[in-house]
């Protein structure tokens, strides 16, 4: 099977967690047609070969980007406009997504990242409370009850063909945890921090290029592993 077949039938295939804490509701793209057919486009073009890939790992899907499309830190704007990938989602941007890009264009575009690197998160659904997006681990009951999930859902992927470094898209709670994860249940030989992007777009967008750069700086070693 190719890595895209992969992909494909590990998100045809999954699962809700349950156990949810009262008010917790999951974001859940997949059985909607529009999100079928784009993931698939989208996983089809650019994941059709058999490489390894470093993984990097966010911390979970929100309502405006892969919470809508089904593709990690993809909007239905980059997704038109830079993958070329027309779609009838609501065209709303979502900060993460913007950094993304406009990083993944620097290291060279989306045909050369996306042959060694591959988007998840620690929760491979997102959550919403109240109509606002909720991080796993904003609530540490949701992040007690759904440990067990997380780590099956992360292992499945790595069985996909990953790279034994991964980076963590965030420093603070997510390489926290990712850290706790990894020496209890043993997924990478190592874990490497970033700057979430949403972090950066937020409160640090003046310094953008060096933010940028540092991503650039920690993903040559991977490229230039497998050239």
């Amino acid at each position: 099977m190719t890595y895209a077949e992969k992909i494909l039938k590990y998100y045809d295939e999954l699962k809700l967690p349950d156990n949810l804490p009262e008010g917790v509701e999951i974001l859940y793209p997949f059985a909607e047609e529009e999100v079928q057919r784009v993931t698939r486009l989208f996983y089809n073009q650019f994941f059709n070969d058999s490489n390894k890939r470093a993984f990097l790992i966010g911390i979970n899907p929100g309502r405006f980007g892969g919470g809508a499309t089904g593709i990690p830190f993809t909007d239905p704007i980059r997704l038109e406009e830079v993958l070329s990938i027309e779609n009838d989602f609501d065209k709303k941007s979502e900060l993460s997504s913007r950094f993304i890009y406009q990083m993944i264009e620097a290291v060279g575009g989306s045909e050369l990242f996306y042959k060694h690197f591959y988007f998840t998160s620690v929760s491979p659904l997102g959550f919403v409370k109240d109509g606002k997006n909720l991080n796993y681990y904003d609530i540490p009951e949701l992040q007690r009850a759904i440990e067990p999930y997380m780590v099956s859902e992360i292992r499945k992927q790595i069985a996909f063909g990953a790279h034994p470094t991964a980076f963590s898209l965030g420093k603070g709670k997510n390489i926290s945890y990712l850290k706790y994860l990894n020496k209890k249940y043993e997924l990478f030989e190592q874990i490497v921090p970033l700057p979430h992007p949403r972090w950066v777009m937020q409160y640090r967008l003046k310094r953008l290029d060096e933010f940028i750069d540092q991503y650039v700086q920690a993903f040559a070693p991977i490229i230039n592993e497998a050239n």
